[in-house]
């Protein structure tokens, strides 16, 4: 397992590397891995998304290969994409959803924000709000996309579309939640190590052959 800190990365670039991974990693020649790293100012939509979800229709978007409707990512928020082979974790979406929502409290907990989830609608609410965003998508049975949560992002750039779909979907971060002295650094940190626990509790990967 390998974990990269990418640092702030456009999110072109950063689509080209897991596209780069993911086929390496199902043809067995790249180890999995968990990109950490923040984008530029930028939204993205999923494939089933609706662009009436953009209240200015100038934004510039990305489309992209994920579920979801639209959101935003950009400084201040950490944004994780686990390349990993769910071919030999169980081949199961549900889990791996349930997974990264793990992930995200498990993380929250560490820094004294109660987080808490719902069946209906993946990613992981705080007391104000959405703080963490999932939409996931798989080639050959490798994980591409993830997870992105809010640690002290300017929280108005959700105002502009409507966030998951959700016309007035109140959204937050840890620093609104009342972790002022943080740093993404620490978050990445506490992600990393959180990350290679669960995987090994949660998901561990199968021989070749089962």
């Amino acid at each position: 397992m390998r974990f990269i800190d990418c640092g702030v990365l456009e999110y072109r670039r950063a689509l080209a590397m897991q596209e780069r991974l993911a086929t390496g990693i199902a043809a067995g020649n790249e180890e999995e891995t968990l990109l950490l790293l923040e984008h530029p100012s930028v939204y993205t939509i999923g494939q089933g998304g609706n662009l009436d979800n953009l209240l200015i229709p100038s934004i510039t978007i990305e489309r992209i290969n994920r579920g979801g409707d639209v959101t935003w990512h950009g400084p201040g928020q950490v944004v994780g994409y686990p390349l990993i082979n769910l071919g030999r974790r169980g081949r199961d979406l549900h889990r791996w959803l349930h997974f990264l929502e793990e992930l995200i409290l498990l993380t929250l907990d560490v820094f004294g924000i109660k987080g808490k989830c719902y069946n209906n609608n993946p990613g992981v609410w705080a007391r104000h709000g959405k703080i963490a965003f999932i939409g996931v998508g798989v080639r050959r049975w490798v994980s591409m996309h993830g997870f992105c949560l809010n640690v002290r992002p300017d929280l108005r750039q959700y105002g502009q579309i409507n966030p998951c779909g959700i016309p007035d979907l109140p959204v937050t971060s840890m620093a609104r939640e009342g972790c002022l002295l943080l740093s993404e650094t620490a978050v990445k940190l506490e992600l990393k190590k959180n990350f290679e626990q669960l995987l090994h509790e949660r998901m561990p990967q199968r021989p070749s052959n089962s």
